[in-house]
């Protein structure tokens, strides 16, 4: 792998994840020093990231477009397909929230960004011994959904009606 590969999958790496990269990680990924790392970095600011150091590891600082909350409903059996729908017109689904009457509102980080990101989901789900937090009420729960613009925004929502798992307030 050059430099030039690593560097474009370390950024690949640095965006799609939910938690700060650690250098350390890195470079064991890449099987390169930490000072490589520090190097890479540096040449990836140098070229116009704005990668920022954390004390938990790297992030990029990158301004969102734009945002919504959209309330959906839908089966365990349609979980993949509401993902795919979003990712696959270019959001993220950042997290999800549900609102129980007894504990009040619960909100869990996703940040799925690609169908790579959804099938690792499914995954997670199947292989251990929880199951969505949607189902605890009624299927009903809410997704904080990023995108580059308004317009992508309106794609998706379209799309999530038109498959019947859009909820509307006014309905």
């Amino acid at each position: 792998m050059t430099g030039a590969d690593r560097r474009k999958d370390m950024v690949r790496r640095i965006r799609e994840s939910a938690r700060p990269v650690p250098g350390a990680a890195l470079a064991a990924c890449y099987q390169v020093s930490r000072q490589v790392i520090v190097q890479d970095i540096a040449l990836l600011r140098a070229a116009g990231l704005d990668v920022i150091s954390t004390n938990r590891g790297y992030i990029l600082n990158e301004p969102v477009a734009a945002s919504r909350v959209l309330r959906v409903c839908h089966t365990d059996e349609q979980l993949e397909e509401e993902l795919c729908t979003v990712v696959d017109l270019g959001g993220c689904v950042k997290n999800v929230i549900v609102h129980h009457r007894i504990y009040g509102e619960l909100e869990a980080e996703l940040n799925i960004r690609s169908r790579r990101d959804v099938k690792n989901f499914l995954e997670d789900l199947r292989s251990g011994k929880s199951s969505p937090l949607k189902n605890i009420t009624s299927n009903y729960h809410d997704h904080l959904i990023m995108a580059d613009s308004e317009e992508t925004l309106d794609l998706i929502e379209d799309a999530l009606e038109e498959k019947k798992m859009l909820v509307r307030d006014d309905s």
